[in-house]
């Protein structure tokens, strides 16, 4: 039989013919269906942009609530409750609704936008417990400048809640977390220094914030430290608070004595603190001593950590220190660091906060009674400092309080303030 006999034969057999058919229409199929995944393809590559946003970005939280006021209208919604201090010390709750796990959609200048939350079953943030979170958003076209402007818009929206408040942050695990709730921002000039010594740090400090490139320029790290001395009681933390506010910084609040800080979790800490915020190591002698003291007193030299000395001294102006850092310290023993601690580089300036002059005390008659006159305040301030001159500012603000609306009270009684 030949080839095109056999051929013939299979043309004219049915079976033969109905299942060539059904494989030429399944190979048409898989050929469609090919193309069009591939054109689907093509089509996000060219015609679409997407951004996505993990749960660990700062700009997470921000996103979902500008979208939940400014984009979907949704009905699957979750909750987020935050609390705001009142200036009396109430609290009052706010139920923030964000959109829930799933896909949204909303219109922003005429584009419609994809949003897409997914949130991780099997994987969760090991310090915090939460499950990891990715908020996808999804729009046609091919200006990426929409998605800045959302993003610019939402972290505008979440930065005007925080206005007029110092946010306080504490490290937990390898992050921050704001600690307690956000304090109204503390006028400078509610707390008394002496005599220009105010104007000193804040002038030092804005000098460095506003002048990135000449430290560029010339090769010298760009951070700065600070160290404020003297006994307890005489402002410096209160200080470093109004500081803060009056640059809109934020402070994050590090303990040097605490349990499980190591070295590496030390310069993980300080290389990711938040933008625009103060360090603030309070009591440093605390953690550590002067070598001298730390050879008569071996087992208190030794820190309640892991932290080294040398890992603390690396972590501040180390090769692998972060640029653009603001670090305060405070001591009520200067005599108990090390030099090596305080030396230049480390601390670029030292300032005594010590006990009230008669200039402090006069400013704080009459700052509490300001309808007084500049005599009467100064014969408060010669009565304290003729019975002592080793009198704190908080001794003196706790004994004004004993006297709100009595500035006579005061004056006659001015030799109680050192019982306070």
């Amino acid at each position: 039989m030949g080839l095109s006999t056999l051929l013939d034969g299979l043309k004219e057999n049915p079976y033969f013919g109905a299942g060539f058919g059904l494989v030429g229409v399944g190979a048409g199929l898989a050929v469609l269906r090919k193309g069009s995944q591939v054109g689907m393809v093509l089509f996000r590559r060219h015609c679409m942009i997407t951004m996505e946003v993990p749960s660990k970005d700062k700009s997470y939280h921000w996103l979902l609530q500008w979208i939940s006021t400014h984009g979907t209208r949704t009905q699957h919604l979750s909750v987020e409750t935050t609390f705001q201090q009142t200036d009396s010390g109430k609290i009052k709750t706010q139920f923030d609704f964000v959109p829930s796990p799933g896909t949204h959609f909303f219109q922003y200048k005429r584009n419609f936008i994809r949003v897409e939350r997914n949130r991780e079953k099997t994987m969760m943030n090991l310090h915090s417990g939460i499950p990891w979170e990715t908020v996808t958003l999804t729009a046609l076209g091919r200006d990426r400048s929409i998605f800045f402007e959302i993003l610019e818009k939402a972290r505008t929206t979440a930065l005007q809640k925080q206005e007029g408040y110092t946010v306080m942050y504490t490290a937990m695990g390898a992050e921050w977390r704001p600690f307690g709730y956000p304090r109204k921002k503390r006028p400078l000039t509610s707390v008394v220094l002496d005599r220009g010594l105010s104007d000193s740090i804040l002038g030092d400090i804005k000098e460095f914030i506003g002048n990135p490139q000449w430290y560029s320029q010339r090769g010298i790290p760009y951070r700065r430290g600070y160290l404020l001395y003297g006994p307890p009681g005489c402002g410096k933390s209160s200080f470093i608070t109004a500081l803060a506010g009056e640059l809109d910084y934020s402070i994050c609040v590090l303990n040097l004595s605490e349990r499980g800080l190591s070295d590496d979790r030390l310069n993980h800490l300080l290389s990711v603190a938040p933008q625009q915020s103060i360090i603030l190591l309070e009591d440093i002698d605390a953690a550590f001593m002067s070598r001298d003291l730390a050879a008569e007193n071996p087992t208190v030299y030794q820190g309640m950590g892991r932290l080294t000395f040398s890992g603390l001294l690396n972590a501040l102006d180390g090769v692998a220190s972060s640029e653009g850092r603001v670090v305060f310290m405070t001591t009520n023993y200067l005599e108990r660091l090390d030099p090596a601690l305080i030396r230049p580089g480390r601390v670029d300036m030292k300032e005594l906060i010590n006990y009230a002059t008669t200039y402090q005390l006069q400013q704080m008659f009459l700052r509490f009674y300001p309808e007084q006159s500049q005599e009467r305040a100064a014969v408060f301030s010669k009565s304290v400092f003729a019975l002592s001159k080793n009198v704190s500012l908080a001794q003196v603000q706790g004994f004004f309080m004993f006297y709100k609306d009595d500035p006579q009270g005061v004056i006659d009684n001015a030799q109680k303030v050192i019982e306070v």
